[in-house]
């Protein structure tokens, strides 16, 4: 028999029958809520294409950096969107792009600085959701210092850099 409980002031409590009945209600509609958001829908490959991150290939590059290649080629003309990632205590030696190049800062902190004597005490510190424009034919450096930084760049290729250094 399940009696009825009041508090202090006269009005019902529930009882622990109807506190688990409420649990379990809230447990399946959030099951219902979680696989319904988790099925994947069938999208039409003309409309969209997509890469999750485990998807994304990474290759080492001979400036000690690593590249995924997103869209287009970079050592071909035409526009191309790249992720570049950083590995900490590393920086570029001044250079030039052909090109403007448009980069956000994804993640870590990316040091820029610009001349042709290489100073990694006089960069700028960019946190990750900075926008930066690297122009074309223009002399900069960059890299990252205490942690490791993933940028995306959007260019037109190719994407080839001169250096730049007068020691």
């Amino acid at each position: 028999m399940n009696r009825t409980k009041f508090d202090r002031k006269g009005e019902n409590m529930p009882t622990s029958t109807t506190r688990a009945r409420y649990c379990l209600i809230a447990i399946a509609v959030a099951t219902i809520v979680s696989l319904t958001s988790a099925r994947v829908a069938d999208l039409n490959p003309a409309a969209i294409a997509y890469k999750l991150p485990d998807q994304i290939r990474w290759t080492d590059e001979s400036i000690g950096a690593k590249i995924a290649i997103l869209h287009g080629d970079p050592a071909k003309p035409g526009p191309y969107i790249v992720l570049v990632r950083w590995p900490a205590h590393h920086m570029s030696r001044p250079h030039y792009h052909p090109n403007d190049r448009f980069i956000t800062v994804i993640s870590g902190t990316w040091w820029v600085g610009t001349g042709t004597k290489f100073d990694p005490d006089a960069t700028t510190p960019l946190p990750a959701g900075s926008f930066v424009t690297h122009f074309g034919k223009q002399i900069h450096y960059d890299g990252a210092k205490d942690g490791d930084t993933v940028l995306q760049i959007v260019g037109e290729g190719p994407a080839t850099m001169t250096p730049a250094e007068i020691p």
